[in-house]
This record gives C-alpha cells, structure tokens and sequence, in this order.
C-alpha cells in the first residue's frame, strides 16, 4: 500500500512520468483527476499532496481537503490558491519561481523587438504584394529607446541585462526593491508610463496589481509607447487597451496573457497593432521538465519532513 497519495488536480502536459518518478522515491501514489471542480475535490478530499496548474482553490475547496499538507504549484503565479485559507488550514503552498526564466524574458524580448521592427506589419506588407521599407516607418533605433519595466523580479532582471546590452536604456518601478544595480534606474511609476517608450510588466496579480493599468493610467503613457505584457492577463484592463490601440494613443502591443484565457477571438479581430501569442512565454521543454521536477520535489520534501525550497505560505 502507497506511504502517501498525491492527487494532481489538472495538468497541462500528456502524462505524469518525472511526477511519478519523483514522487516514488517517497512511497508516495500519484492520482491523475479528471473532470470539474466537484470531480476533482471527490478524488483529491482525503490526498496527502495536491499538484495544481490552473484549477482554482478557493476556501472551500481547501476547506474540503481532510489531509493535505501540500499544494505544490507548477508555475510561477499562486493568485489561483487562496493563501489565507492554506495558511489557516496548515497547508503548505509551493510555486516554482525560477523554472522558465530565460524563457519568458527571451519571448518578451522577442516581442518588443517585433513591434519596435514592425515585423507583423512588415509581414503582412509583402504578403499583400507591396514592397520598401519606408512605408513601414516611422522605426526608431533600438539603442536610443528607454524600456521600462514595471516590476523587477528573476524575469525582469534577465530581461534587462538583454536590452541593456543591446544598447537601450532601462528604467524600472517596484516599491519593493532597493536601488537597482548596473545602469538599471528605479522610478515611481507615473514617470515610468510618461518617459518609456516600451513599458513592459513583470508583477504578480494581487489586489493592489490587478487592472494596474486602466484606461487613465494607459492614457498617461508616452505618445508613440508600445505595451508588452507576459506577465499576468488582468494587470491590463484589456477593453481599455483594445480601444487606446483604436485610437492610435499607443503605437502597439503584445499580449502573452490575458484577462481570460483563451481569449475571444472576436474580440482580438480588428484591433489595430495588437501581436498576441498563446501564453507560451515560459514554454521550452527543458523549462517544462524543470516545472514538474521541482513542483514534486516540494511535496517529497514537506511530506518527509523538510522544508520546502519555494514556501509561499
């Protein structure tokens, strides 16, 4: 009979192998669940361990798990898990927060390159039998550009380090870090939207985060500003983004997340300079097997006895 059982609660990759292959070393039995919310609770109301993706875990669903000691998360966020209500229930809450950072700053990177270019434009250009460059401009020049970013975590700071070093200047808002180091420049966000000329978001959604920016403070950003976000959909207030891009008050944006994903794909069509990509920022198959790997090492560790590497509660 299995030491401990360990339900993961939804998935986004076709089987659980590395999770079982972790997880065995334990004596520990991993459950696949299946179907909707109440599905899930019936299989996972009496597991040791939860391994959670997306599906949300709100108060009573926690309040419905009789022996949990763990939620582990695969990814970054933990705006799905109700933290308070683990931390009353003596649940510990993991995330891996450092499994896909090369890659979501590389995809960022990608995407503000692609709209300070104009390479969908430029695309679309010589698909439709029309050819010169200066019918896609006005371009500027990459290293006289200030980039801002708005949060300065693992991901911002990689990011960083790649445009400073190709030749632009960076700027960065968070009131929970000191000075930054090499070059990087800390400023209060109003003056972060009125000066970059790409502003791009690197904050998790909490109450104080969440529609950060509406259409007031998107109508304060430079004239001409492009808006990248791979961070968390609902940081943006896509409505009043959707009608700024309309209006030409921003040149463009990219979108990796979204407020609620997968989007309407009527409501994307016919928004002018808008490049969207399938929240496949932190995807590389090197960073997925990291994700699993470290998400099931925390339930081996806390159901041994050890502290978890990533503790968020």
């Amino acid at each position: 009979m299995a030491r401990f059982r360990v339900v993961v609660t939804d998935k986004a990759v076709p089987d659980v192998m590395v999770e079982r292959g972790v997880l065995a070393g334990i004596g520990a039995e991993v459950t696949v669940a299946h179907g909707g919310r109440e599905d899930v609770l019936d299989v996972a109301r009496d597991a040791d361990a939860l391994l959670n993706t997306y599906l949300p875990l709100d108060a009573d669903a926690i309040g419905q798990l009789t022996r949990c000691r763990i939620i582990a998360r695969y990814g970054v966020g933990i705006d799905n898990v109700d933290l308070d209500a683990a931390r009353d229930a003596g649940i510990v809450v993991t995330n891996v927060p450092d499994y896909c950072v090369e890659e979501v700053a590389t995809h960022t990177l990608a995407l503000i390159l692609a709209l300070i270019r104009k390479l969908p434009q430029g695309d679309a250009s010589v698909r439709a039998g029309r050819w010169g460059a200066h019918a896609l401009g006005p371009i500027a020049r990459f290293s006289e550009l200030t980039v801002g970013l708005v949060g300065y975590g693992r991901i911002a700071r990689r990011l960083a380090a790649m445009v400073r070093a190709l030749g632009a200047e960076v700027v960065v808002h968070d009131p929970y870090v000191g000075p930054p180091e090499g070059g990087v420049r800390l400023v209060e966000l109003h003056q972060l939207l009125a000066t970059a000329d790409v502003v791009s978001l690197h904050c998790p959604l909490t109450a104080a985060t969440r529609s950060l920016l509406d259409a007031a403070r998107l109508g304060t950003m430079k004239p001409g500003a492009v808006l990248v976000n791979c961070s968390r959909g609902p940081l943006v207030v896509q409505h009043d983004l959707f009608e700024a891009l309309r209006r030409g008050a921003l040149a463009a944006a990219a979108l990796d997340v979204f407020e609620r994903e997968p989007p309407d794909a009527e409501q994307l069509a016919g928004v002018p300079n808008l490049l969207v990509t399938p929240h496949a920022a932190f995807y590389s198959e090197a960073a997925v097997q990291e994700s699993r790997h470290k998400a099931a090492t925390q339930i081996a560790r806390v159901l041994t006895g050890q502290a978890p590497d990533y503790p968020v509660t």
